[in-house]
């Protein structure tokens, strides 16, 4: 078995273990290329079924056409999907780009609180209605503990404490210090009532796993990670007004493993175009607050 195989064959595992042992399971879907392929991953796992359902934290500024590929991909597939959001600070204009608070406390308040709330059922969900592509109430108010995320542990440092099952407190809330060990692919899956868990079946992967993976494939994915006609393409989704692209000539998958291969981004960080990491505190204050 090669090493894009062995990465496959663990991921495989990891969501099959999720879906044995937890009940209250649901997917984080970014639309983004890890949690795309985390996606196509546990469509293998269930044979083209993805048993548990998908969910997305809508921030109101996402580039629209992520929003748009999200819709027909979840359609296309036939998956189950759930859109959160913070209702309440996005029609109150106390966001990042209505110029209100500062980068950090706008994720904070668009993705924690909102996936905080969403998971814990307190707020309202919608669910994708596939036949008709509208957006419903989800009259469903279930509390979803277990929470699989396409985390990679060389994406950014703060990814790099996480574990693979990493547990969190009852409100979500990540400690860095405390988690379990795991070693020789050995896991600990039994935790204590009320506990919340990541679950990580990318966290060993690279970004040039991904898109060799992606090649290997021949996955669908977003052309936002292509070069457009200025000569630029992003590297990682996100908002719009906190996001930028980088400049690249490459126009397919297998241009985006020569890019890589080449070093041309060897001393770029994956996210240096995401604005928020660049604050003070940056991105472990934000997943210690229960950030995706």
């Amino acid at each position: 078995m090669d090493h894009l195989g062995q990465l496959e064959a663990h991921s495989v595992y990891i969501l099959r273990e999720s879906y044995r042992e937890f009940k209250d399971l649901i997917m984080l879907w970014s639309i983004g290329k890890d949690s795309t392929v985390m996606l196509w991953l546990a469509r293998k796992a269930f044979f083209g079924h993805v048993p548990f359902p998908l969910l997305h934290i809508d921030t109101g500024h996402k580039i629209p056409a992520m929003i748009s590929y999200r819709d027909r991909v979840a359609r296309e597939w036939g998956l189950n999907l759930l859109v959160g959001e913070n209702r309440p600070v996005l029609d109150a204009k106390q966001t990042f780009p209505d110029g209100a608070v500062d980068r950090l406390t706008c994720c904070r308040r668009l993705k924690s609180e909102a996936l905080k709330h969403t998971l814990s059922g307190d707020w309202p969900r919608l669910r994708l209605n596939r036949e008709t592509g509208k957006y419903e109430p989800d009259p469903n108010r279930t509390a979803y503990t277990g929470v699989i995320a396409g985390v990679r542990a060389d994406e950014e440092g703060s990814r790099s404490k996480e574990r693979c099952f990493s547990p969190r407190n009852t409100e979500n809330d990540w400690d860095v210090d405390d988690q379990p060990p795991e070693l020789w692919n050995q896991y600990k899956t039994d935790f204590a009532p009320g506990t919340h868990l990541r679950i990580h079946p990318l966290l060993d992967w690279t970004e040039q796993d991904i898109w060799e993976y992606i090649a290997r494939e021949r996955m669908p994915i977003i052309d936002l990670y292509f070069a457009n006609n200025e000569g630029k393409r992003y590297r990682s989704l996100g908002c719009f007004p906190c996001t930028s692209p980088v400049e690249s000539d490459a126009r397919t998958v297998e241009d985006i493993v020569v890019e890589l291969k080449s070093g041309r981004f060897a001393n770029i960080a994956e996210r240096s175009g995401r604005e928020q990491d660049k604050a003070e505190g940056g991105l472990e204050t934000l997943r210690r607050d229960g950030y995706m």
